[in-house]
């Protein structure tokens, strides 16, 4: 049976799928606003939200992203706003919305400043336009200065950064240059990830061609160079893939991450809510067709049991530099394949991957984040192993 958690966090990560064009590294689903699509999905949001079960509660924090959220225009991004505050339960305490540098503009960021967003977080990926083309991205190093000083004159409590590294034929003085470039800039929070290649993108087409090639190697020193030079500049890394300055990190990831409870709205966005872990199809037309029906969720829908959601706080806590604390787990996540992590641990750090306290706390070394995903296939292995073997 699934699991009914008690009363936690409650997150909204809202799906804006319209993009102009497609990355090369892109993977998550996007279609290009045509005709009356924009209307369409905005009355499906306002219908979606008007069938889950929020139970009064409020909404701690919500999310924007995409897809690109900033194609919507000012009026709108302002329905969109509207139609979640009307089912939140009142203003989230931190609210994000991810925009792309050549959609930001005074009229759209007046309108998210008015609805009480919190936090912009801004696809950059490079500083360098050479790089930039190779990924296939819509917009200039002149344009990311123009919309960070726009963004900065609205006021908002936070500014974050996204940078990718590891880009093909990026080397270490590009990069070094791109984080100095960030810090020119200042932003509050800083993400920066190793490039990925995934299924179905023009890049992972690009890898199979041979035209590109994968180095495990040099991902490893962009990786350590990236934390030590941001440790240096004043940032603190709180997760594998991101860093803040004091009381910048982002509270919907971090409550995500620690197997809280979230709403998605919009077509292909999943949802940690009521017992279950499921998705909305990745296609405009089928997700409107579900919502017309008075569905929602209809994919990949697996009951939140103990085991599920035990292995990965423990996955997903790793990525995080506190670690996890295996007693509190165990206390929130009453299971008894809790064996299968204990036999993989002393593996885990005696190979120098992982550190413990007395009191049971466990992380990753540096040289276990550079291995974080290996790790984490690991931790679930183990869970799945105990379950069979019961």
């Amino acid at each position: 049976m699934p699991v009914t958690p008690p009363a936690s966090p409650l997150g909204v990560y809202v799906h804006v799928p319209f993009c102009a064009t497609t990355c090369d590294f892109c993977a998550f689903y996007q279609t290009v606003p045509k005709g009356d699509a924009v209307r369409q999905y905005l009355d499906g949001v306002e219908s979606e939200a008007g069938l889950v079960s929020w139970d009064g509660r409020p909404v701690a924090t919500a999310f924007w992203g995409g897809g690109t959220p900033g194609l919507l225009k000012a009026a709108e991004i302002e329905r969109l706003g509207r139609t979640m505050l009307l089912y939140c339960g009142g203003q989230p305490a931190e609210w994000s919305v991810e925009l792309a540098p050549a959609t930001v503009t005074d009229e759209r960021l007046a309108v998210l400043k008015q609805l009480g967003v919190t936090r912009i977080s801004m696809g950059v990926q490079s500083f360098n336009e050479p790089l930039l083309d190779a990924l296939g991205r819509q917009h200039t190093s002149h344009q990311v200065y123009r919309a960070y000083d726009l963004i900065r004159a609205q006021g908002f409590a936070s500014v974050n950064i996204d940078l990718m590294f590891a880009l093909p034929g990026q080397t270490e003085a590009q990069w070094r240059a791109d984080l100095d470039e960030a810090m020119r800039l200042a932003p509050d929070h800083l993400s920066t990830y190793c490039l990925t290649f995934e299924e179905d993108t023009a890049l992972w087409v690009k890898l199979s061609q041979g035209k590109v090639k994968l180095d495990a190697d040099k991902e490893a020193v962009f990786y350590q160079r990236t934390w030590d030079y941001l440790r240096a500049a004043g940032f603190a890394q709180y997760e594998v893939s991101n860093y803040t300055r004091p009381g910048h990190a982002c509270r919907h990831n971090l409550n995500t991450w620690h197997m809280h409870e979230w709403v998605g709205l919009g077509p292909s966005a999943a949802s940690q809510h009521a017992g279950w872990r499921s998705s909305n199809p990745a296609d405009l037309g089928l997700w409107l067709a579900d919502v017309a029906a008075g569905r929602r969720a209809t994919t990949d829908r697996t009951p939140l049991t103990n085991d599920l959601l035990a292995s990965d706080a423990v996955i997903f806590g790793l990525r995080m530099n506190d670690g996890v604390s295996l007693p509190r787990l165990r206390k929130r996540f009453p299971t008894p394949h809790w064996k299968g992590l204990e036999e993989l641990l002393p593996k885990l750090l005696f190979g120098g991957l992982l550190t413990a306290t007395i009191e049971g706390r466990i992380s990753l070394t540096d040289r276990g984040r550079l291995v974080a995903d290996a790790i984490g296939a690991e931790i679930l292995e183990a869970f799945e192993s105990a379950v069979k073997v019961e």
